[in-house]
C-alpha cells in the first residue's frame, strides 16, 4: 500500500497516511480536527538501492546525464 500525503484546508494540518490504491479522498479524515475537507498534495520518493550510484547498470535513457 502506498503513502499519501494530505493537507486538511480547514486547520492546515499536513500530514501522511497508509492507504490503499482504492481509498477515496473524500473518505479521508484529518488525524487533528477530524475534516474531511483534505486535499492529496505531491509527494517527494526515495530510492532503497542504485540512487546516484555510478557502478551500478542501468537502462539507456535513465542515467545520471553525462
Amino acid at each position: 500500500m502506498p503513502i499519501y500525503e494530505y493537507v486538511c484546508l480547514k486547520c492546515g494540518n499536513k500530514f501522511s497516511l497508509l492507504q490503499s490504491m482504492s481509498h477515496a479522498e473524500s473518505d479521508t479524515e484529518c488525524p487533528k480536527c477530524s475534516s474531511r475537507e483534505v486535499k492529496k498534495t505531491i509527494s517527494s520518493f526515495s530510492c532503497a538501492s542504485g540512487c546516484g550510484d555510478s557502478s551500478s547498470t542501468s537502462s539507456p535513457g535513465f542515467g545520471g546525464g553525462g
